[in-house]
């Protein structure tokens, strides 16, 4: 892993499913998506967010589900239903006004593939397909939706030098 790589990072781009999410979609009676969220996950986000990092989505699907967590988490940087995931790198960059080898994109299959080859930082969660896994910079010791993103989002922050004071800043150092 390239720490000079990570230290250059300001956004970091999630999948939804297979990296937040173990992947499985629950639907109910009426036809209505679950998802589930790993809430490590979730804490890792907030304290990446707390050290000025940006978070944002890159997902081929849609769901109400998301849109729910995201709003919990403060995240509004959301490309959902994006089929063809390294288009919507320019926006971003405009969006953002950051350059590609300033984001990071976490994956787990093909389809994020174009994407991962064109941003700054690749990281494919532990359970990706073996050839995202072959192209990637960081592969988490963690399958998605069991805690990937929370160990992204440490290595992040220690590589930043943000790792104390975030402990500091929480009461928690």
């Amino acid at each position: 892993m390239d720490i000079n790589k990570l230290k250059r990072i300001k956004l970091l781009l999630l999948d939804v499913d297979g990296v937040l999410t173990n992947g499985s979609i629950i639907y109910n009676d009426n036809g209505a998506e679950t998802k589930i969220f790993n809430v490590k996950d979730g804490l890792g986000i907030r304290l990446l967010m707390k050290a000025g990092i940006k978070v944002g989505i890159v997902t081929g699907r849609t769901s109400k589900a998301l849109y729910h967590r995201c709003t919990n988490l403060g995240i509004s940087l959301i490309f959902d239903g994006v089929h063809e995931k390294s288009s919507a790198l320019n926006i971003i960059s405009e969006k953002t006004g950051l350059l590609a080898e300033e984001i990071a994109f976490v994956g787990d299959d093909l389809l994020d593939l174009p994407l991962l080859k064109k941003v700054g930082f690749s990281i494919a969660v532990a359970d990706a397909h073996e050839t995202v896994l072959d192209n990637v910079d960081m592969v988490t010791s963690k399958k998605g939706g069991d805690g990937a993103v929370r160990e992204v989002c440490d290595a992040i922050l220690k590589a930043q030098g943000s790792w104390k004071k975030i402990l500091e800043i929480s009461g928690w150092g």
